[in-house]
């Protein structure tokens, strides 16, 4: 049994036992390549999600009426990725374990893969949606293969060839949409055009929905790590999990890369919280 956190997404109140949905927070990012400030992410969530209603009027849903358990944030080891990695699939394979949904917010993108890892020997036909402005498919960077510049290939070291499939990317190395054109990976650039079709395509098939939240332009989403310019907006990437969530079978799902300090104004910081809030929400079908 898990422990309630003290201070908890807006709404997000239930006991562990009755809950569907279980929230945890991965405040990591030990090899973020660019600007760090990721580890801050989950907490400025929870903090400033009690600036939003818990009724989504996009959805006529309301938080109040879903049962979500925020366990608060994993206690890392930093410096040791692999050890952070096995905390992370340890969280999750337990959530799993008792029949609930895991929700992780990040922290950078490294931390989806300890999460994929758990859902992956639970669901071994698992396929991958991906939105987000880069790639994440470098073999390696810099000598380090767990990086999060990296974190989507070590995934497909996992799935697979046709089991990942990327939206809204617009920044890589040559070598990876070589790779990706290559027929390991769906790699759909700029926005999400396919995506319909991909949803439709993978059918019943357990999936895991990876929102990295600079697939976001950097006009809507400072607050972030490695801002890309040319990105989506917040209607649209509202539509895109929407689209996602009701014609799919999300078993996890995590939204990472906001670095709260590099946003002042807390708009990034907003909208963040109302992406965990719609995404929560479209869950609960």
């Amino acid at each position: 049994m898990l422990n309630k956190n003290i201070e908890t997404f807006i709404g997000c109140e239930a006991e562990y036992k009755e809950a569907d949905i279980v929230l945890y927070g991965v405040p990591f990012d030990g090899t973020t390549s660019f600007r760090p400030g990721t580890r801050f992410g989950p907490k400025a969530i929870r903090s400033e999600s009690f600036g939003l209603e818990t009724y989504s009027p996009y959805q006529d849903k309301d938080l109040m009426d879903l049962s979500v358990f925020d366990s608060g944030d994993l206690e890392l080891c930093f410096g040791n990725a692999e050890r952070v990695l096995a905390d992370i699939e340890e969280r999750a394979a337990k959530v799993l374990e008792d029949g609930k949904l895991p929700f992780m917010i990040g922290g950078e993108h490294l931390v989806t893969l300890g999460a994929v890892r758990a859902a992956a020997k639970k669901h071994p036909g698992l396929h991958i949606i991906h939105f987000d402005a880069h790639t994440d498919l470098r073999e390696e960077y810099l000598g380090e293969k767990l990086s999060h510049a990296s974190v989507i290939r070590r995934c497909h070291d996992i799935l697979g060839d046709g089991r990942i499939h990327q939206f809204g990317i617009r920044s890589g190395d040559r070598s990876e949409f070589e790779w990706s054109a290559e027929g390991h990976v769906s790699t759909n650039k700029f926005n999400f055009n396919g995506l319909e079709e991909t949803v439709a395509l993978i059918g019943d098939q357990p999936v895991y929905l990876t929102v990295d939240l600079d697939v976001l332009d950097p006009s809507v989403f400072p607050g972030t790590g490695t801002p890309e310019a040319g990105g989506v907006t917040f209607p649209e990437l509202l539509d895109a999990i929407l689209m996602v969530c009701n014609g799919s079978n999300i078993v996890g799902c995590d939204v990472n890369e906001l670095s709260p300090t590099y946003d002042p104004s807390g708009v990034s910081t907003a909208t963040a919280c109302k992406v965990v809030r719609e995404l929560l929400l479209a869950l609960k079908k």
